[in-house]
């Protein structure tokens, strides 16, 4: 019996671009029961890195694949298959790295190997919506002599900096990482912010000498997380007049529209200028997953929304409120590949009156102790609004406190 060990040293969470480092330990535990203790051998062990995409078949028509090659593959219980036995189609995977061949164990000895791999930039978000869903995997495949393949998987979180996946001709080619004079390109979905190109914005510790390559995929990591700090941070007055049909309800206040996930949303609400009066409102986070027109199921098929969260207020004579929505940090930031889109907005409902304000109060006596109560039945309108909104990612060690992956994965062969 042989004890394989996965440990992702930094956590499940990472951003494209980066490198994964996962120690993998190889161990012939020595029982204190077992009278009888031997040696084990593995023939081999290899790691591979890859994405699973699944789709759902009443929301997304896809056209059929040529999995012939995967299926000669699947016969063989002694080929390296990573996605074996999972639903769905392999997009994206990495070069198969072989850790050792002939490992041979004494009882209660252990050895450990390191798999270093750069996680492709080209790829989708992890995600898992209602109509697809994107799950990364390293998975680690180990055998005995004779007998069949036995795979850990290590299941981790990958957040994408860009809304769609672009390469960078010149420096992709070149190098692992990209030069922070390209990261704008890198990173096509920040290049709307305007980030300024002669000013350093990733840190740097002058008492440090690091090799030029080395220092490049060290800062990728603190570039990008500086880079969205940055587009987020930005902050300008917008201001929207909410009305209906019959007039002006009151005032909407926003500070910004681009956040990163873990972020809260922040509103406030001015009714005091208002000539309807509001009863209630409702504010919603909402992303909206729609399928491609290619891809979709049905013409005209409708998106698919989820809430995040929801601030619900009745505020009828009052002047001014607010409302604080967080953006969990278990949630994908938006993005767009080939097949779905995801976008985030603030889903606005309000009730208002179809009367004036004074008639929702009624007097109920004439002594001089006047006691004035609400009316039991009221003409009411209602009207609803959308405000878009950008969610970015996150720094990856923050959103690893959350995450649903263990970053220790263990099998027994």
């Amino acid at each position: 019996m042989i004890e394989v060990l996965a440990k992702l040293g930094r956590g499940p969470v990472f951003l494209a671009g980066e490198v994964l480092e996962c120690v993998i330990t190889f161990t012939n535990p020595l029982s204190a029961s077992s009278t009888s203790a031997s040696s084990e051998m593995l023939a081999w062990a290899s790691a591979q890195i890859h994405c699973q995409f699944h789709a759902s078949e009443n929301r997304v028509a896809l056209p059929p694949s040529d999995g012939s090659k995967h299926d000669v593959q699947a016969e063989n219980e002694t080929v390296f298959v990573p996605n074996r036995g999972e639903r769905g189609q392999c997009i994206l995977s990495t070069p198969p790295k072989i850790l050792f061949c002939d490992l041979r164990l004494d009882p209660g000895e252990s050895k450990s190997y390191s798999y270093c791999e750069t996680l492709p930039v080209d790829g989708p978000p992890s995600f898992r919506g209602q109509s697809v869903k994107y799950v990364y995997k390293l998975t680690i495949g180990c055998q005995r002599v004779n007998s069949p393949i036995k795979l850990l998987r290590v299941p981790f979180r990958v957040l994408v900096l860009h809304g769609k996946a672009t390469h960078c001709p010149p420096c992709m080619e070149s190098q692992a990482a990209p030069c922070p004079a390209d990261t704008l390109t890198f990173f096509p979905g920040l290049k709307d912010y305007q980030f300024p190109q002669d000013e350093a914005v990733a840190p740097s510790n002058p008492f440090l000498e690091e090799e030029e390559g080395l220092k490049k995929d060290s800062r990728l990591a603190d570039l990008a997380t500086e880079l969205l700090m940055v587009a987020t941070s930005r902050r300008s007055l917008h201001l929207y007049n909410i009305s209906n049909t019959r007039g002006k309800v009151g005032t909407f206040c926003i500070f910004k529209t681009v956040y990163k996930i873990g972020e809260d949303v922040i509103g406030t609400f001015n009714f005091s200028e208002g000539d309807i009066p509001c009863l209630q409102f409702s504010v919603s986070l909402q992303t909206e997953e729609s399928i491609q027109e290619e891809f979709q199921r049905r013409r005209g098929q409708p998106v698919s929304f989820t809430m995040h969260a929801r601030h619900q207020e009745s505020c009828l004579h009052t002047a001014q409120s607010s409302f604080s929505l967080p953006i969990p940090l278990s949630s994908t930031p938006g993005f767009t590949t080939n097949v779905v889109s995801l976008k985030w907005r603030l889903h606005f409902e309000f009730v208002t009156s179809g009367e004036s304000a004074g008639t929702c109060l009624v007097r109920g006596s004439q002594s001089e102790a006047v006691t004035w109560t609400g009316v039991e039945q009221m003409e009411v309108d209602t009207f609803s609004w959308d405000l878009p909104i950008k969610v970015l990612p996150t720094n990856p060690i923050l959103a690893s406190y959350v995450s649903q992956f263990s970053s220790t994965n263990s099998i027994t062969i």
